[in-house]
């Protein structure tokens, strides 16, 4: 990224952090968000391998937690660049999980995992490191391990960073309102 590009991604944090501490994203918990955290899940049950460690960026407060239940994974690590939102899934105390502010522009994991989650996180990927992301996180996971993206309507100039990858499955995740809808993809990129 140049230098005016690196701006506006400080900017972007500066405003995400504000925005976790005026209650902005409370609305990941409403209930037109379930079905897409289900449907993370059931890829994880489906195709992950049983009791999987998960990376999972986007993490933001740690809303995904809520929905899993910790006996069907070993270690969870959530990681979101708006230290708020990290602030705020570490006071949960959440069994087996640690959170980390990080932007993923720069974030390398410290270990490997079986499960890697683009939860909301890759659209907001600058253009130019979009390959770059990937294909670090893909360096740090398992023989085996399995890649799921999620991403809010169409996701322009996202998908086609997935399409050399294996797909196991593909859904598009929809609600009474015709523009909120996910599409959800799980990846095998052994």
């Amino acid at each position: 990224m140049n230098l005016l590009d690196k701006f506006h991604n400080w900017r972007r944090k500066q405003r995400w952090n504000k925005q976790y501490r005026k209650g902005r994203w409370d609305n990941l918990r409403n209930p037109i968000e379930a079905e897409r955290y289900g449907t993370i899940i059931k890829f994880i049950q489906s195709y992950g391998k049983k009791q999987p460690s998960i990376l999972d960026l986007g993490a933001g407060e740690g809303v995904l937690n809520e929905y899993l239940d910790a006996k069907i994974f070993s270690y969870f690590m959530g990681v979101d660049f708006s230290e708020v939102s990290i602030q705020k899934a570490k006071a949960r105390n959440f069994p087996k999980s640690e959170f980390v502010t990080a932007d993923i522009h720069s974030f390398t994991p410290s270990q490997k995992f079986d499960v890697i989650i683009f939860n909301e996180a890759f659209y907001y990927v600058h253009e130019s490191e979009k390959q770059n992301v990937l294909d670090r996180m893909l360096a740090h996971l398992t023989d085996n391990g399995i890649l799921i993206v999620s991403i809010y309507r169409e996701g322009i100039g996202c998908w086609e960073y997935f399409d050399k990858l294996k797909q196991l499955d593909f859904t598009t995740v929809t609600t009474e309102n015709e523009k909120t809808y996910w599409k959800i993809g799980v990846y095998d990129v052994s």
